[in-house]
């Protein structure tokens, strides 16, 4: 008896509109549930805030932050400025900033409102005369990025050398969100400006384009790009296996389009304990991506064979009150394919959703990672060969942290899997018979961790990374069998 294959094309199967859904995400800050109210809730000394989360300004000087050693008012805007820092050293000269144009924005208030942030006052009006008095020996500052400091500083002052042509040198410690931020609460999302987005294409066929005002058109069709949005497009060919033929040359195309935005939360309202009493710190956003999978991939030995196509890098400053706060994004999106080197496959995928990565940190609790996902596949279009199995993903590798300190880490990778087996058999009686199974599957897998680096926020030191946990959901897209 004699074994022959044969193809078993499966055109134009239809996914089920099925939607996954992740863990549920633990409230930001708290024992008790979520964040501190909008409302300004006073400590037991009455001097707590809600201090407004908002972008700093684009195109001014951000002022730096300092919060006084001899304790009088509160953390404040000031005039001075971070000239220069020498990481290896510690030092770092402070010098007078040049003053804004007259109607420039205040960081940290809305252009326009007249007010500073949580005082219902005007920024003059709720200036005390320290904020603009020379750094001392204990005085705290935190500085948006500066010569030296591409990811901001956020040091405490250990010694003050003298006085310079440039300012004054001084020497530095590093020190925690809780002692700028105090007792005050805050919460917000900020959205990511694209166009602050550097990007650096590690493969062929990369183009990148991010819409800030009326949309950015793209594709033939003249597709518009919805404001605060960020679009990968990749065409770039993998590993063939070796006996496949040249009509099987294997390749994946498509984009990746994300909206994403920064989630913190910070809530120092301790009662007299030491550290805030609660504080989150992830990322969120919209995902969108299209692609297509073709050809016959190489077998793939171990681990899955994962291809970088781009790396993504943005320092958003975030105002929170008077302090600027320095938000560290890496993404680096992917493409992987894990095949046994036999199927040929040609696979199309739309996938939309979100998805949430954070730690969230509670007094008593401790950090407790949150992952999150809501992940629709809309209808796919795929053809399977005999005997085989692929999966192929398209995905990015993020990071959040504060100050150049990495944070959280997370993978987001929605996948097709698919697997084929038709065979024929033909005896010398003339006796034929033709049996085959096909599957196809969507899913998306989604892990990380929490990095030491958190307890920047001033809250204790844990002693290994945390795992946000392996969160998975997979589908089922269309299967069948024929026989006879």
């Amino acid at each position: 008896m004699r074994t022959l294959t044969r193809r078993l094309l499966i055109p134009g199967l239809t996914a089920l509109a099925l939607t996954a859904t992740g863990c549920g995400s633990t409230p930001h800050t708290g024992a008790d549930g979520p964040a501190a109210p909008a409302a300004v809730t006073p400590s037991s000394d009455g001097t707590s805030q809600q201090l407004d989360v908002a972008a700093a300004p684009q195109g001014t000087s951000t002022p730096a932050a300092v919060a006084r050693a001899d304790g009088k008012g509160k953390t404040e805007q000031s005039t001075l400025k971070v000239a220069s820092y020498d990481k290896a050293s510690g030092r770092a000269v402070i010098a007078k900033s040049t003053p804004q144009p007259a109607g420039s924005p205040t960081p940290g208030k809305p252009s326009g409102t007249g007010k500073a942030p949580g005082t219902g006052k005007s920024p003059e009006a709720g200036k005390s005369p320290e904020a603009d008095k020379p750094v001392a020996v204990g005085d705290v500052i935190a500085s948006a990025p500066a010569p030296g400091a591409p990811a901001g500083l956020l040091a405490k002052v250990t010694e003050v050398v003298g006085k310079t042509d440039r300012g004054t040198e001084v020497k530095t410690a590093p020190t925690t969100l809780a002692a700028v931020l105090g007792d005050d609460k805050a919460d917000g999302k900020v959205p990511v400006d694209p166009a602050a987005v550097t990007v650096e294409p590690l493969t062929k066929g990369v183009t990148f384009s991010w819409a800030k005002g009326p949309g950015l058109t793209f594709g033939p069709e003249g597709a518009k790009l919805p404001l605060g949005n960020l679009r990968l497009d990749v065409n770039a060919s993998v590993d063939t296996a070796p006996d496949a033929p040249a009509s099987a040359g294997a390749s994946v195309s498509g984009f990746v389009q994300l909206a994403p935005q920064v989630e913190f939360a910070y809530d120092g309202s301790a009662g007299g304990a030491p550290g805030p009493r609660g504080a989150f710190l992830g990322m969120s956003g919209d995902w969108s991506s299209q692609w297509k999978l073709q050809g016959r991939a190489a077998a793939s030995t171990g681990a899955p064979k994962r291809i970088p196509f781009a790396k993504l890098h943005s320092s958003p400053v975030i105002q929170v009150g008077p302090v600027p706060v320095v938000v560290n994004l890496d993404l680096t999106c992917y493409i992987q394919v894990e095949a046994d080197g036999r199927v040929t496959v040609e696979v199309q995928q739309d996938v939309k959703g979100d998805f949430k990565v954070g730690g969230s940190y509670a007094a008593g609790k401790g950090w407790t990672p949150v992952s999150a996902s809501n992940v629709q596949s809309t209808p796919v279009r795929a053809s399977v060969t005999a005997a085989g199995k692929v999966k192929g993903a398209i995905g990015a590798e993020a990071s959040v942290g504060l100050y150049g300190a990495v944070g959280v880490t997370a993978d987001f990778a929605p996948y097709v899997r698919g697997e084929g087996d038709v065979k024929a058999t033909a005896s010398s009686d003339g006796k034929t018979s033709l049996e085959g199974a096909w599957a196809l599957y969507g899913g998306f897998d989604l892990s990380g961790n929490l990095q030491l680096q958190l307890s920047l926020f001033g809250t204790p030191l844990f002693e290994r990374k945390i795992p946000l946990g392996t969160l998975n959901r997979e589908w089922a897209l269309s299967t069948g069998h024929i026989k006879r």
